[in-house]
């Protein structure tokens, strides 16, 4: 009963994004907000916490805004255990932003800052600090006449420049980190069809992580997502969109060494639903992710809960 009820509220409460009405046509501009998945470090072995998310926002091609992010875990509180007791907390604020090169090519770029916590045994463990700086091109490859179709790749690199613990990979999470320590790279495609007031976004992309000064090398990894948009209102200076969708992430082992490390793969597969109000060139979304799939870290850690919020500035 339980799950046909989270089943029903998703249809019902679908939301997101827009900004542009032709013809009382629901005509949205998009951008690439890379909007989990480009913008954290992995926050486990099997990078739970990474959140990924993809390209997903329909709104202001061009903009800059701040962003808050936070995650929810339980994982073991030692390999002694049985049970999951640990919860740990993974949050992010980062400043982002797409600026346009040529008409077609984009520059995506997000600097983040983390604080985040894990509750233990022998008391909480905090760690705050930078993380690491993301950029990515975008190109937009095909846009059909009637702009029903729309499909976009991007290439990009995550920049080091949150700080690596060692010490920190001994545990059952070795993402507890402020960063990689390597220089990561990704490849990602976002397809659009749009029609009237309806949307739909398909994404998926790939993170190539390589060994970081300290001989460990998180493991690569894929995300997927499907998300469906409705307008629910709107006019030429206010629009309130709706979005609810399924998304996927899939985590290759950690290596230490260039030995690949147990309990360090994993998958999980979330439902999600959000909303987004915009007004003129500002906009403001939210997203709830639940997780309908977990097995992270060979099942030491499983999700629990994602939330995100954001102001944009259109450019």
């Amino acid at each position: 009963m339980k799950k046909f009820i989270f089943i029903i509220s998703m249809i019902l409460c679908t939301m997101s994004q827009a900004k542009i009405i032709r013809d009382s046509a629901y005509i949205p501009q998009y951008h690439f907000s890379t909007d989990d998945f480009y913008d954290d470090c992995d926050a486990c072995g099997c990078a739970a916490g990474n959140g990924s998310s993809g390209f997903e926002s329909l709104l202001n091609p061009q903009f800059i805004g701040i962003k808050y992010f936070a995650q929810h875990y339980k994982a073991k509180e030692n390999l002694f255990v049985k049970d999951l007791t640990q919860d740990q907390y993974f949050n992010t604020l980062q400043l982002w932003g797409k600026i346009p090169v040529t008409k077609k090519l984009s520059l995506y770029a997000s600097l983040p800052f983390h604080f985040h916590e894990k509750k233990t045994l022998q008391g909480d463990i905090r760690i705050n600090g930078i993380g690491d700086l993301n950029l990515m091109g975008i190109y937009q490859l095909i846009h059909s006449e009637d702009s029903f179709h729309q499909l976009s790749g991007g290439l990009g690199v995550k920049i080091p420049l949150g700080r690596f613990d060692e010490k920190g990979i001994s545990g059952v999470n070795p993402s507890f980190q402020l960063g990689t320590g390597s220089w990561d790279y990704q490849a990602a495609l976002n397809y659009k069809f749009q029609k009237n007031k309806i949307a739909v976004m398909i994404n998926t992309d790939y993170t190539l992580k390589t060994e970081n000064k300290k001989n460990y090398r998180f493991g690569n990894q894929w995300n997927y997502a499907a998300t469906g948009f409705y307008q629910i209102t709107g006019n030429e200076k206010t629009i309130f969109s709706a979005k609810t969708g399924l998304q996927g992430e899939v985590y290759v082992q950690n290596k230490q060494f260039n030995e690949a490390l147990p309990n360090t793969a994993g998958s999980a597969l979330y439902g999600k639903l959000g909303f987004e109000a915009s007004y003129k060139k500002f906009s403001l979304g939210s997203e709830v992710m639940l997780p309908v799939y977990t097995h992270l870290a060979g099942g030491d850690i499983e999700a629990k809960s994602r939330f995100s919020i954001f102001l944009n500035i259109g450019i």
